[in-house]
């Protein structure tokens, strides 16, 4: 076992969506291929927002897909740990008390860009006397806390990124206790990250900013600074951020027939320099993670994409990796996926083929003739075509007026897998009998 270890943090405040999968994914693929472990960690410190239900979906979503985790933590089990270094950090000056209200701070916000300047805290709360405390309590003024950022440049290579370099005096010192006492996300993770021994931070590229800070933290408690990979962010086919992407959750896709795999596979090579194609096990996908692969402009997700991907991957979809979810055997599977949009569609056809069905008669005489002249022998791939001829030669028909009522009479379905390789598995006895009307 490798001594990497890598966490996926989501927070139970909404479905996990198509982003966070993505996230999940790498971090996992990533400690397929090296060998390391991947902490789960629910991030409900808004104990507001945060719902059960939430979390739920996070685990249905990750065993669905595949995705384990080797170990699990929540942080709202852990504020006691929180409070102890924020005493620490009080102490040694890193952690301090701000008393301006949300309206002060946007004030002095909007001055700074009225300026051209980068809208950074000023530290004012350094400055305050003990009177002015005095006063702002009095006034019944709750303090957020913020932690001090040392002016230095911040410099780090990620495995996407590359180099890259923030100065810390264009950037405010972020809020990390708010007033009514309750953490944001920054210091509890890089708190987290220290404990747990987190070796790889895979995340978007939204939180980079937050990377700057965050190394002072992790420097400021003498922790190990991780590696860091930040993945473009996932637009819409129109461009641009989706409201949509922020919310498509694995429910929806999962409903409308998408495989896992399919997501996995989409997800792993959109936005590489690689070829998006068909994966059938997260083993096989892992061996081909490469971060140098990943390019830096923000890939482009179409939902329309991902399902002819998923049409396509489950043409090829090979027999061991459905045979436990359907219970089909092999040769029917290998008869007839090359017509299915969706894998869960061969029970419909197993129905239809092993099962009795009600058969639509659109045109009696026709289909009672066409009986007839059904061939009483072993049927092969063969049989359908020399069928119609004949019924082609005694009725005149041809094209649509043809084939539909024979298809809607042996299947009850206006389209599907093509009748020729239908009709060795329906059989002489049951297409006999549907052609005639009779349930079977």
């Amino acid at each position: 076992m490798s001594n990497i270890k890598v966490r996926f943090a989501p927070s139970p405040t909404g479905w996990i969506h198509i982003g966070n999968v993505r996230t999940a994914l790498f971090n996992y693929l990533w400690t397929k291929k090296m060998g390391g472990e991947m902490l789960l960690r629910i991030d409900d410190t808004d104990v507001v927002r945060s719902k059960k239900e939430y979390e739920d979906g996070v685990y249905d979503a990750l065993n669905w897909l595949g995705i384990k985790w080797d170990e699990k933590a929540r942080q709202s089990e852990r504020v006691n740990r929180y409070d102890e270094v924020v005493e620490k950090l009080k102490l040694e000056g890193r952690i301090y008390a701000c008393y301006d209200t949300p309206e002060e701070l946007e004030f002095k916000r909007k001055r700074l860009m009225a300026k051209g300047l980068p809208p950074i805290y000023d530290r004012q709360a350094l400055k305050y006397t003990p009177e002015d405390i005095k006063r702002f309590e009095e006034e019944g003024r709750k303090p957020h806390y913020r932690f001090k950022l040392i002016d230095s440049e911040i410099v780090w290579n990620d495995a996407v990124r590359g180099i890259c370099k923030y100065d810390a005096t264009k950037l405010s010192d972020p809020i990390i206790i708010r007033e009514d006492g309750s953490y944001l996300y920054h210091l509890p993770s890089v708190i987290d990250d220290v404990d747990f021994g987190i070796t790889h931070i895979v995340r978007g590229e939204d939180h980079a900013t937050n990377t700057a800070t965050q190394i002072q933290m992790f420097e400021a408690l003498g922790g190990k600074v991780p590696t860091f990979a930040h993945l473009p962010l996932l637009t819409g086919k129109e461009g641009k951020l989706s409201k949509r992407l922020g919310s498509l959750g694995i429910r929806e896709l999962r409903e409308e027939g998408i495989e896992a795999m399919a997501i996995s596979s989409f997800l792993a090579k959109l936005g590489t320099s690689e070829d998006i194609r068909s994966f059938y096990s997260l083993e096989e996908l892992a061996e081909t993670l490469d971060f140098n692969k990943i390019g830096r402009s923000q890939p482009k997700f179409d939902e329309e994409e991902l399902k002819k991907f998923n049409t396509k991957l489950i043409h090829g979809m090979p027999y061991e990796a459905l045979k436990e979810t359907f219970g089909v055997s092999q040769e029917f599977w290998d008869d007839v996926k090359g017509n299915l949009e969706i894998a869960k569609d061969v029970l419909l056809w197993d129905n239809i083929c092993n099962k009795e069905i009600e058969p639509m008669i659109e045109d009696k005489d026709f289909t009672l003739e066409a009986s007839g002249l059904l061939p009483n022998s072993e049927f092969n791939i063969e049989t359908f075509g020399q069928w119609m001829n004949d019924v082609k030669a005694k009725t005149g028909r041809k094209g649509k007026e043809l084939f539909h009522p024979i298809r809607m009479a042996l299947t009850g379905e206006a389209n599907g897998p093509e009748l020729k390789t239908l009709l060795p598995l329906i059989g002489y006895d049951k297409a006999y009998k549907r052609l005639r009307g009779q349930k079977a």
